[in-house]
Protein backbone atom coordinates (compact mmCIF):
# COMPACT_ATOMS: atom_id res chain seq x y z
CA UNK A 1 0.00 0.00 0.00
CA UNK A 2 1.19 3.64 -0.97
CA UNK A 3 2.31 5.61 1.77
CA UNK A 4 0.90 9.17 2.72
CA UNK A 5 4.44 10.55 1.26
CA UNK A 6 4.04 8.95 -1.49
CA UNK A 7 0.22 10.11 -2.73
CA UNK A 8 1.97 13.62 -1.54
CA UNK A 9 4.46 13.22 -4.30
CA UNK A 10 1.75 11.90 -6.57
CA UNK A 11 -0.48 15.34 -6.33
CA UNK A 12 2.65 17.79 -7.17
CA UNK A 13 1.85 20.28 -5.32
CA UNK A 14 3.99 22.50 -6.62
CA UNK A 15 1.39 22.71 -9.49
CA UNK A 16 -1.92 23.42 -7.21
CA UNK A 17 -0.58 27.04 -6.55
CA UNK A 18 -1.94 28.49 -9.94
CA UNK A 19 -5.22 26.47 -9.62
CA UNK A 20 -5.37 28.24 -5.96
CA UNK A 21 -4.44 31.64 -7.92
CA UNK A 22 -7.41 30.81 -10.58
CA UNK A 23 -9.93 31.51 -7.25
CA UNK A 24 -7.73 34.17 -5.87
CA UNK A 25 -7.98 35.91 -8.54
CA UNK A 26 -12.18 35.44 -9.22
CA UNK A 27 -12.73 36.59 -5.71
CA UNK A 28 -10.87 39.30 -5.60
CA UNK A 29 -12.68 40.86 -8.53
CA UNK A 30 -15.93 40.15 -6.43
CA UNK A 31 -15.19 41.95 -3.46
CA UNK A 32 -13.88 44.60 -5.79
CA UNK A 33 -17.79 44.52 -6.46
CA UNK A 34 -18.07 44.15 -2.90
CA UNK A 35 -19.99 40.83 -3.49
CA UNK A 36 -17.81 38.34 -1.47
CA UNK A 37 -18.99 35.30 0.07
CA UNK A 38 -16.23 32.89 2.16
CA UNK A 39 -18.62 30.11 2.04
CA UNK A 40 -18.23 30.74 -2.22
CA UNK A 41 -14.35 31.08 -2.00
CA UNK A 42 -13.36 28.03 0.25
CA UNK A 43 -15.61 25.77 -1.98
CA UNK A 44 -14.22 26.89 -4.95
CA UNK A 45 -10.51 26.59 -3.70
CA UNK A 46 -11.31 22.81 -2.79
CA UNK A 47 -12.93 22.45 -5.92
CA UNK A 48 -10.02 23.95 -8.05
CA UNK A 49 -7.04 22.31 -6.33
CA UNK A 50 -9.06 19.03 -6.50
CA UNK A 51 -9.42 19.18 -10.54
CA UNK A 52 -5.84 20.16 -10.67
CA UNK A 53 -5.08 16.90 -8.34
CA UNK A 54 -7.57 14.81 -10.74
CA UNK A 55 -5.19 16.09 -13.63
CA UNK A 56 -1.95 14.96 -12.20
CA UNK A 57 -3.29 11.95 -10.83
CA UNK A 58 -5.28 10.73 -14.18
CA UNK A 59 -1.92 12.48 -16.18
CA UNK A 60 0.16 10.10 -14.31
CA UNK A 61 -1.85 7.22 -15.15
CA UNK A 62 -2.28 7.84 -18.73
CA UNK A 63 1.10 8.33 -19.67
CA UNK A 64 2.18 4.95 -17.67
CA UNK A 65 -0.28 3.15 -19.47
CA UNK A 66 0.68 4.62 -22.86
CA UNK A 67 4.39 3.76 -22.37
CA UNK A 68 5.25 7.21 -22.23
CA UNK A 69 7.65 7.63 -18.80
CA UNK A 70 9.36 3.90 -18.99
CA UNK A 71 11.82 5.43 -22.32
CA UNK A 72 14.66 6.33 -19.76
CA UNK A 73 14.78 9.37 -21.37
CA UNK A 74 12.01 11.47 -18.89
CA UNK A 75 13.45 14.89 -17.37
CA UNK A 76 11.24 15.38 -14.86
CA UNK A 77 10.74 13.87 -11.20
CA UNK A 78 9.91 10.26 -11.34
CA UNK A 79 5.99 9.82 -11.93
CA UNK A 80 4.32 7.57 -8.70
CA UNK A 81 3.28 4.76 -11.02
CA UNK A 82 7.03 4.66 -13.00
CA UNK A 83 8.69 4.29 -10.13
CA UNK A 84 6.28 1.43 -9.13
CA UNK A 85 5.34 3.85 -5.42
CA UNK A 86 1.50 3.27 -6.19
CA UNK A 87 -0.05 0.52 -8.27
CA UNK A 88 -2.37 0.97 -10.89
CA UNK A 89 -5.15 -0.09 -9.03
CA UNK A 90 -4.62 2.07 -6.09
CA UNK A 91 -3.84 5.02 -8.65
CA UNK A 92 -7.78 4.33 -10.52
CA UNK A 93 -8.85 4.05 -7.06
CA UNK A 94 -7.54 7.59 -6.02
CA UNK A 95 -8.68 9.39 -8.69
CA UNK A 96 -12.67 7.80 -8.41
CA UNK A 97 -12.31 9.34 -4.93
CA UNK A 98 -11.35 13.09 -5.77
CA UNK A 99 -13.38 12.56 -8.84
CA UNK A 100 -16.28 12.02 -6.57
CA UNK A 101 -14.90 15.34 -4.61
CA UNK A 102 -14.72 17.34 -7.44
CA UNK A 103 -18.54 16.34 -8.35
CA UNK A 104 -20.09 16.61 -4.70
CA UNK A 105 -18.11 20.02 -4.16
CA UNK A 106 -18.87 21.66 -7.76
CA UNK A 107 -22.62 20.96 -6.62
CA UNK A 108 -22.75 22.29 -3.10
CA UNK A 109 -21.01 25.29 -5.16
CA UNK A 110 -24.31 25.43 -7.14
CA UNK A 111 -27.11 25.34 -4.89
CA UNK A 112 -28.50 28.54 -4.35
CA UNK A 113 -27.91 29.56 -7.98
CA UNK A 114 -30.74 30.06 -10.31
CA UNK A 115 -31.26 26.91 -12.62
CA UNK A 116 -30.16 28.14 -16.04
CA UNK A 117 -27.37 29.45 -14.80
CA UNK A 118 -26.65 25.84 -12.41
CA UNK A 119 -26.95 24.19 -15.60
CA UNK A 120 -24.70 26.32 -17.43
CA UNK A 121 -22.05 25.99 -14.40
CA UNK A 122 -22.59 22.44 -14.11
CA UNK A 123 -22.08 22.14 -17.77
CA UNK A 124 -19.14 23.67 -17.30
CA UNK A 125 -17.47 21.78 -14.55
CA UNK A 126 -18.45 18.93 -16.59
CA UNK A 127 -16.14 20.33 -19.16
CA UNK A 128 -13.29 20.90 -17.02
CA UNK A 129 -13.58 17.16 -14.99
CA UNK A 130 -13.28 15.64 -18.78
CA UNK A 131 -10.22 17.53 -19.79
CA UNK A 132 -8.43 16.84 -16.49
CA UNK A 133 -9.01 13.43 -16.88
CA UNK A 134 -9.02 12.78 -20.79
CA UNK A 135 -5.06 14.99 -21.07
CA UNK A 136 -3.32 11.69 -21.48
CA UNK A 137 -5.95 9.09 -20.50
CA UNK A 138 -7.95 7.05 -23.40
CA UNK A 139 -6.84 6.39 -26.91
CA UNK A 140 -8.03 9.93 -28.32
CA UNK A 141 -6.24 11.89 -25.22
CA UNK A 142 -6.21 15.52 -26.31
CA UNK A 143 -2.30 16.05 -24.75
CA UNK A 144 -0.85 13.67 -27.18
CA UNK A 145 -2.25 16.02 -30.15
CA UNK A 146 -0.87 18.87 -29.00
CA UNK A 147 -3.81 20.45 -27.77
CA UNK A 148 -2.78 20.43 -23.98
CA UNK A 149 -1.87 24.31 -24.31
CA UNK A 150 -5.53 25.41 -25.56
CA UNK A 151 -6.97 23.49 -22.63
CA UNK A 152 -4.78 24.33 -19.80
CA UNK A 153 -5.42 27.90 -21.07
CA UNK A 154 -9.49 27.91 -20.90
CA UNK A 155 -10.06 25.50 -17.43
CA UNK A 156 -7.56 27.08 -15.95
CA UNK A 157 -7.68 30.21 -17.05
CA UNK A 158 -10.66 32.10 -18.08
CA UNK A 159 -13.48 29.60 -17.29
CA UNK A 160 -12.88 29.08 -13.04
CA UNK A 161 -11.67 32.95 -12.81
CA UNK A 162 -14.65 33.72 -14.43
CA UNK A 163 -16.95 30.81 -12.86
CA UNK A 164 -15.75 32.33 -9.08
CA UNK A 165 -16.60 35.68 -9.88
CA UNK A 166 -20.10 34.91 -11.20
CA UNK A 167 -20.25 32.30 -7.80
CA UNK A 168 -19.96 35.65 -5.48
CA UNK A 169 -21.79 38.37 -7.71
CA UNK A 170 -24.37 36.24 -9.61
CA UNK A 171 -23.62 38.62 -12.27
CA UNK A 172 -22.49 38.45 -16.07
CA UNK A 173 -19.25 41.06 -16.68
CA UNK A 174 -16.20 42.00 -18.51
CA UNK A 175 -14.45 42.83 -15.78
CA UNK A 176 -13.02 38.99 -15.40
CA UNK A 177 -11.61 38.69 -19.22
CA UNK A 178 -8.09 40.20 -19.33
CA UNK A 179 -7.09 38.90 -15.65
CA UNK A 180 -8.61 35.30 -16.57
CA UNK A 181 -6.42 35.99 -19.66
CA UNK A 182 -3.70 36.45 -18.53
CA UNK A 183 -3.61 33.36 -15.78
CA UNK A 184 -4.66 31.01 -18.33
CA UNK A 185 -1.32 32.29 -20.26
CA UNK A 186 0.52 31.45 -17.14
CA UNK A 187 -0.73 28.48 -16.90
CA UNK A 188 -0.19 27.47 -20.71
CA UNK A 189 3.23 28.79 -19.41
CA UNK A 190 3.66 26.24 -16.85
CA UNK A 191 3.05 23.34 -19.56
CA UNK A 192 4.99 24.55 -22.07
CA UNK A 193 7.85 24.30 -19.95
CA UNK A 194 6.96 20.78 -18.59
CA UNK A 195 6.87 19.47 -22.60
CA UNK A 196 10.16 21.35 -23.26
CA UNK A 197 11.52 19.75 -20.49
CA UNK A 198 10.16 16.13 -21.61
CA UNK A 199 10.23 17.26 -25.53
CA UNK A 200 13.20 14.14 -26.14
CA UNK A 201 10.83 11.88 -24.53
CA UNK A 202 7.86 12.70 -25.51
CA UNK A 203 8.97 12.59 -29.21
CA UNK A 204 10.15 8.98 -28.79
CA UNK A 205 7.12 7.90 -27.48
CA UNK A 206 4.88 9.00 -29.90
CA UNK A 207 3.63 12.49 -27.20
CA UNK A 208 3.11 14.80 -29.86
CA UNK A 209 2.69 18.09 -27.78
CA UNK A 210 3.20 21.87 -29.27
CA UNK A 211 6.80 21.82 -27.89
CA UNK A 212 7.36 18.80 -29.97
CA UNK A 213 5.54 20.07 -33.15
CA UNK A 214 6.93 23.44 -32.67
CA UNK A 215 10.89 22.13 -31.90
CA UNK A 216 12.61 23.74 -28.95
CA UNK A 217 13.80 27.30 -30.43
CA UNK A 218 10.64 27.92 -31.61
CA UNK A 219 8.62 26.56 -28.06
CA UNK A 220 10.72 29.57 -26.42
CA UNK A 221 9.63 31.89 -29.33
CA UNK A 222 6.82 31.34 -27.95
CA UNK A 223 7.16 31.08 -24.48
CA UNK A 224 8.45 34.62 -24.47
CA UNK A 225 4.93 35.81 -26.54
CA UNK A 226 3.27 34.02 -23.71
CA UNK A 227 4.60 35.71 -20.88
CA UNK A 228 4.20 39.32 -22.74
CA UNK A 229 0.74 38.68 -23.36
CA UNK A 230 -0.36 37.96 -20.10
CA UNK A 231 1.82 41.01 -18.92
CA UNK A 232 -0.56 42.93 -21.36
CA UNK A 233 -3.60 41.65 -20.32
CA UNK A 234 -3.00 42.85 -16.67
CA UNK A 235 -1.40 46.24 -17.77
CA UNK A 236 -4.81 46.26 -19.95
CA UNK A 237 -7.24 45.83 -17.13
CA UNK A 238 -5.78 48.57 -15.02
CA UNK A 239 -5.68 50.87 -18.12
CA UNK A 240 -9.88 50.33 -18.99
CA UNK A 241 -10.92 50.16 -15.10
CA UNK A 242 -7.97 50.86 -12.41
CA UNK A 243 -6.19 53.99 -13.53
CA UNK A 244 -5.11 54.86 -10.38
CA UNK A 245 -1.57 54.59 -10.00
CA UNK A 246 -1.31 52.65 -6.94
CA UNK A 247 -3.32 49.90 -8.15
CA UNK A 248 -0.91 49.17 -10.76
CA UNK A 249 1.87 48.03 -8.11
CA UNK A 250 1.63 44.50 -8.47
CA UNK A 251 2.85 44.78 -12.34
CA UNK A 252 6.49 44.37 -10.64
CA UNK A 253 5.35 40.58 -9.90
CA UNK A 254 5.92 40.69 -13.59
CA UNK A 255 9.88 41.09 -13.30
CA UNK A 256 9.58 37.29 -11.71
CA UNK A 257 8.45 36.13 -15.07
CA UNK A 258 10.30 37.34 -17.34
CA UNK A 259 13.79 36.86 -14.99
CA UNK A 260 12.24 33.03 -15.49
CA UNK A 261 11.62 33.44 -19.03
CA UNK A 262 15.26 34.59 -18.83
CA UNK A 263 16.35 31.04 -17.93
CA UNK A 264 13.83 29.67 -20.08
CA UNK A 265 15.84 30.85 -23.34
CA UNK A 266 19.15 29.64 -21.67
CA UNK A 267 18.64 26.21 -20.40
CA UNK A 268 17.02 22.71 -21.88
CA UNK A 269 16.18 19.63 -20.61
CA UNK A 270 15.90 18.80 -16.35
CA UNK A 271 17.90 22.01 -15.80
CA UNK A 272 14.62 23.48 -16.70
CA UNK A 273 12.73 21.94 -14.27
CA UNK A 274 12.99 24.76 -11.05
CA UNK A 275 11.24 26.83 -13.92
CA UNK A 276 7.95 25.13 -13.11
CA UNK A 277 7.62 25.66 -9.53
CA UNK A 278 8.77 29.80 -10.09
CA UNK A 279 6.42 30.23 -12.51
CA UNK A 280 3.55 28.54 -10.88
CA UNK A 281 4.48 30.31 -7.44
CA UNK A 282 4.98 33.63 -9.57
CA UNK A 283 1.53 33.13 -10.91
CA UNK A 284 0.15 32.66 -7.48
CA UNK A 285 1.77 35.61 -6.21
CA UNK A 286 0.39 37.77 -9.27
CA UNK A 287 -2.61 36.99 -8.42
CA UNK A 288 -2.33 37.55 -4.26
CA UNK A 289 -0.91 40.94 -4.93
CA UNK A 290 -3.55 41.81 -7.93
CA UNK A 291 -6.29 41.45 -5.61
CA UNK A 292 -4.77 43.31 -3.02
CA UNK A 293 -3.71 46.36 -5.36
CA UNK A 294 -7.38 46.73 -6.90
CA UNK A 295 -9.29 46.32 -3.49
CA UNK A 296 -7.35 49.08 -1.96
Amino acid sequence: MASAKNWISAFRLRTLFLAAATVVLGSGLALHERSFSATVFILSLLLAVSIQILANLANDLGDFQKGTDITGRRQGPPRALQSGRISPREMKRAIAVVLVVCIVTGLSLVLNIPRPAAAVLIGLGAAALLAALFYTLGKHAYGYKGWGDLFAFIFFGPVPVAGVYFLHTHALDLRPLLPSAGIGLISAMILNINNMRDAENDRASGKATLAVKLGIRRAKIYHAGLTLASFLCFLGYNVLYEPLWYRNLYLPVFLLLFRILHDVRRKSGQALDPCLKFTALSGFLLAIAFAACINI
